[in-house]
């Protein structure tokens, strides 16, 4: 080897060597603590009618606990008692919202939809007003479940998507398997459903009034008319110093309890639309939110 080539081969080490130097040097900032939601679908949680107060089946009426798969909010605040006015609280959370449609709507493309478990929001904890709150309001916007469906004497599963949310502007969406192409401001209360292992779906509109959304503050703290603002309270007041050094995760646990309710025409206890059986109830029964 002559001295050239061994001073091409050293100045060559040298340059490894300081790149792998530089690299060790890479600071990593670590992530700030964090408020994060989450949501927990809970088939034995209490029933809640629109007051927030124990609530059964109607007479004349049955009803089936879904299997949810995915979720989505629309708004979602921290209250700290209960005379707090809907948005005189914290709002942590408010989806995109269009015109396209007509009339103001949430912009269901924008939407963020979300499984059991899965992080809907996380937000800087030091972005939050320092405080104590003792009440979750969550205005819901998008459901999508698994209902059983009774029809020529076979029972099959379906895929339900119902917009739950005071008015949605939907493009196109897929559910179960099947896409849907709406193009247009629909209300709340609209749905598209798909059988599974069975090339069938369909649309429709429930009618006004036919979404609970329990509201134990009715008294002193009001909803609007048509909007789908669940509220509920914490055990023991979440408290925000502004001095947090730790993740807070708050789960939000909605009761799936008989949440999907119809009109019996056989009275059987199976959901059967082929005997005209209609849908008088799609809304969630209630909100405890904790947590840890």
């Amino acid at each position: 080897m002559t001295i050239k080539n061994l001073l091409s081969l050293t100045a060559l080490s040298f340059a490894l060597f300081s790149c792998s130097d530089k690299d060790d040097s890479v600071v990593i900032t670590p992530q700030e603590p964090q408020l994060i939601v989450k949501f927990k679908f809970d088939p034995t949680q209490v029933r809640l009618n629109n007051l927030g107060q124990p609530s059964t089946v109607s007479a004349g009426n049955a009803a089936q606990s879904p299997v949810f798969n995915k979720i989505s909010s629309h708004y979602l605040e921290l209250a700290p008692n209960a005379a707090t006015a809907l948005g005189g609280g914290t709002v942590l959370y408010h989806a995109p919202e269009t015109t396209a449609g007509g009339l103001n709507a949430i912009d269901f493309s924008k939407a963020k939809i979300v499984g059991e478990g899965e992080a809907f929001l996380s937000i800087p904890l030091k972005s939050i007003a320092v405080g104590s709150y003792e009440w979750v309001r969550c205005s819901l916007s998008y459901q999508d479940y698994n209902i059983n469906v009774l029809s020529g004497g076979t029972e099959y599963v379906g895929t339900l998507a119902s917009f739950v949310g005071f008015r949605n502007y939907i493009t196109t969406f897929n559910s179960g398997g099947y896409s849907f192409t709406v193009n247009a401001n629909k209300n709340q209360g609209y749905w598209a459903f798909g059988l599974q292992g069975v090339p069938y779906s369909t649309s429709g509109q429930a009618p006004a009034g036919a979404t609970t959304v329990p509201n134990p503050l009715f008294a002193t703290s009001p909803i609007p008319s048509g909007s789908c603002v669940v509220t509920g309270n914490f055990a023991s007041n979440l408290v925000i110093t502004g001095n947090e050094t730790q993740d807070i995760i708050v789960t939000l646990s909605l009761s799936v309890n008989n949440s999907f309710e119809w009109q019996e025409v056989n009275v059987d206890g199976k959901y059967e639309p082929a005997a005209g059986e209609n849908v008088v109830d799609m809304g969630l029964r209630g909100l405890i939110p904790s947590f840890e």
